[in-house]
């Protein structure tokens, strides 16, 4: 009753919350299933985020193992994009997060399919013109430690994948830096 296009379907790790896309309701539904992994005990949880204003014709969707972030495949639009959950696994929760990804190649013509690598450094597409599947590298995973000398230390909390730029000072040859400013850029995932 939620979706007669069904597209393709994410289980939660531990086999007790199923989401569904489709190409005729352009959301994300949530599904409760009472018994981890079997389908047959399913109830719709009354829970879902509309994707249309991005894509209306979604093909994929994948989850960030902590179920913060969720990821949608456009086929129409050749695009990746990501939503941010409030709380974690909570699809009603989940709001765009205004990043996108353009996978419009040769290969990627028409996606039909997507998975991430588990430390999310590597995307795969499947492409539906080119029987293909395509390997994207999301760039390397990196910790930034600042030294205990700076003052007015960054505030945004870092995310996988996300880039910042800073501006600072130093009015001592380098001992002490101080920091002024911090910008997330939302260009990447």
């Amino acid at each position: 009753g939620q979706e007669n296009s069904p597209r393709d379907l994410f289980f939660k790790p531990d086999g007790t919350i199923m989401y569904t896309v489709g190409n005729n309701a352009d959301r994300v539904n949530q599904w409760t299933l009472s018994t981890a992994w079997d389908i047959s005990t399913a109830s719709y949880a009354s829970k879902y985020i509309s994707y249309a204003s991005q894509s209306t014709a979604v093909e994929g969707l994948f989850f960030k193992p902590d179920g913060v972030t969720l990821y949608i495949l456009g086929e129409n639009n050749n695009t990746v994009f990501q939503y941010t959950l409030s709380t974690a696994w909570d699809v009603s929760t989940a709001s765009y997060a205004s990043k996108t990804a353009f996978i419009g190649n040769a290969n990627t013509t028409q996606p039909m399919g997507m998975f991430f690598k588990s430390d999310g450094s590597k995307m795969y597409i499947t492409g539906y013109i080119s029987d293909a599947v395509s390997q994207y590298n999301m760039g390397s995973l990196h910790t930034l430690t600042l030294p205990s000398s700076v003052e007015n230390p960054p505030r945004i909390p870092f995310q996988f994948g996300s880039r910042f730029a800073y501006d600072f000072f130093t009015k001592d040859g380098g001992t002490t830096v101080t920091l002024l400013s911090e910008n997330k850029e939302d260009t990447t995932f």
